[in-house]
């Protein structure tokens, strides 16, 4: 599994360095120390921007970022990027947004893309990407926007019986949005994750006490990394199992 951090990390350009050898999550419209970091990490994805976008109650810049992509879809460095949501939108929304993305850029930059599933969109439309796509985005909206939550582990188990054959194995890869915690992904058969925790915890002083803990963000950020890392996720899922209790592999 790629664990993705968030990014930029709280403070200066020192404190990137904690991205050397690791994986980024760079997002478009937020992040003005993507130049750096994309040479410091071994790869990265870029993320649309579009939550971020919705938080703020801002418009998204769709064609600001086709011209991102653009720009670095062929960097060596590059796995993959999240097309284009609508975050509070239905599934027609979204079609309609992914068919004029489709219409914007090229063959080679739209088979750089993974769309997202919106946990509160129809499973047809689920079934539809494993046969269409060679990377799902798992996204929680809706009444299931609370990661972790029971009603969010229900729905996810719905989702993984789809997603999944009869042995549990993933019809095709699974990036699981905002779901970088241990207790997540570790039960749940994932080719990747991102999560922004690092970058937002480790500038927060009172979360680091006793004589003991690190003083820079860089060293803070990489014993976060170092503890997220040292778990993986779960080989398959466990079809008919309590999803809470799908110890497959150990975290």
């Amino acid at each position: 599994m790629i664990h993705y951090h968030g990014t930029p990390l709280s403070g200066s350009d020192q404190a990137q360095l904690a991205f050397s050898r690791r994986h980024a999550m760079v997002t478009f419209g937020t992040n003005k120390k993507t130049e750096l970091i994309v040479e410091l990490c071994q790869s990265f994805c870029i993320d649309n921007g579009a939550f971020s976008a919705w938080k703020k109650n801002k418009r998204f810049d769709i064609d600001g970022f086709a011209s991102f992509v653009e720009k670095w879809h062929r960097h060596p460095g590059f796995d993959f990027y999240v097309m284009p949501d609508v975050i509070d939108g239905d599934s027609s929304d979204n079609q309609r947004l992914r068919s004029q993305w489709y219409k914007m850029v090229s063959s080679e930059i739209w088979n750089c893309g993974a769309p997202v599933f919106h946990l509160h969109e129809p499973l047809s439309v689920l079934r539809h990407f494993t046969k269409a796509y060679s990377r799902i985005c798992l996204g929680s909206s809706g009444e299931f926007a609370a990661v972790g939550s029971q009603s969010w582990w229900q729905r996810m188990s719905e989702v993984m019986n789809v997603v999944t054959d009869e042995l549990g194995r993933p019809i095709c890869k699974l990036h699981g949005l905002r779901m970088l915690d241990p207790t997540i992904f570790s039960h749940l058969p994932l080719a990747s994750a991102d999560s922004t925790n690092v970058a937002r915890n480790c500038g927060i002083d009172n979360a680091w006490r006793g004589s003991y803990a690190p003083s820079k963000n860089e060293t803070r950020a990489l014993v976060m990394m170092e503890r997220i890392e040292s778990h993986a996720s779960a080989s398959a899922w466990e079809r008919g199992a309590d999803i809470t209790q799908n110890f497959q592999l150990f975290g």
